[in-house]
C-alpha cells in the first residue's frame, strides 16, 4: 500500500513512536493523517486531525470510526509496558489485564471497528505494531511479553480474517526504540524515525511483517533453533 493520498488513523499519535508514524505519513503525502489520542489536546503536530479515542473503550472506538469513514490505513500503535513482577506474584494481575486490555483487546477494538471502513475504502492495510518481546521473554518484562506474544498471534488471524476483502495487514516486530516507553531501561535503543522509515516502507512493498532490527531477525531465527531462544530468559551479553 502507498502512502501517498492516502488516510491514515495512528492511535498513541501524541507523542513518541505515534508522533513519527503521524509525521512521516505526511511527509510521504497522505492526503489526511486522523492523530488519535486520549487527549487530543495533547496533539500537538502540525497537518493532523486530533481525534478523541481510548482504544480500552470499544464505544469510543466505534465513534472514531464513524467520524473518520475515509480512512485507508490504520496505524496500531498505542499499548503500554507496565515493568517488573513475577508472573507468581499474584499482585501483577491488575497490571497484566491493564495491558492485555491495551496491547490486545485495544488494537481488537480498533481492527473491528476499522475493517468496515477499509473494505469500503478498497481494502486498505492495517499496520500494527508489535515487539521483539512477542517471541521471547525475560524477568521483568514477563507480563509485557505474554500480551506482544498474543498481539501477535491476533495480527496473524486478523491478516487471515481480512484477505477477502483485500486489506493487508503489517505486523512490525522491533528491540528497544527510544521513547518514553523504555524510559529507565540501559539498553540500546533505535530511533523513532528509523522504526517508522522502515515500517512504511515495508508497507509500500507489500510485506505482511517487517522484522526492523537486528536483534529481532536474529531472535526470529532462534525460533527454530534447538534448544529454542524462548526456552531462557534472554539476558544482556556481559
Amino acid at each position: 500500500m502507498k502512502l501517498e493520498h492516502a488516510v491514515v488513523f495512528v492511535t498513541g499519535a501524541n507523542r513518541g513512536l505515534g508522533l513519527e508514524f503521524a509525521r512521516q505519513a505526511l511527509a510521504r503525502g497522505a492526503r489526511k493523517v486522523y492523530a488519535g489520542a486520549r487527549d487530543p489536546a495533547t496533539v500537538t503536530l502540525p497537518g493532523v486531525v486530533p481525534v478523541r479515542v481510548d482504544i480500552t473503550d470499544p464505544a469510543q472506538v466505534a465513534q472514531a470510526a464513524a467520524d473518520c469513514a475515509d480512512v485507508t490505513l490504520v496505524v496500531n500503535n498505542a499499548g503500554i509496558a507496565l515493568m517488573g513482577g513475577s508472573l507468581l506474584d499474584a499482585a501483577g494481575n491488575d497490571g497484566l489485564r491493564r495491558m492485555l486490555d491495551t496491547n490486545v483487546f485495544g488494537l481488537l477494538n480498533v481492527s473491528q471497528a476499522f475493517a468496515p471502513v477499509l473494505a469500503a475504502n478498497g481494502g486498505g492495510a492495517l499496520l500494527n505494531v508489535l515487539s521483539v518481546a512477542s517471541w521471547i521473554s525475560t524477568p521483568a518484562l514477563a507480563a509485557y511479553a505474554a500480551t506482544k506474544s498474543a498481539a501477535w498471534s491476533v495480527t496473524n488471524g486478523l491478516r487471515i480474517a481480512l484477505q477477502e476483502q483485500r486489506t493487508q495487514v503489517l505486523g512490525l516486530h522491533v528491540g528497544f526504540v527510544d521513547t518514553d516507553l523504555t524510559r529507565g531501561i540501559d539498553l540500546p535503543k533505535l530511533a523513532p524515525a528509523e522504526v517508522v522509515d522502515k515500517g512504511y516502507a515495508a508497507l509500500e512493498a507489500g510485506a505482511s511483517e517487517v522484522l526492523v532490527d537486528e536483534l529481532s531477525r536474529n531472535v526470529k531465527r532462534g525460533l527454530s533453533a534447538e534448544p529454542g531462544i524462548y526456552l531462557d530468559a534472554v539476558r544482556r551479553p556481559e
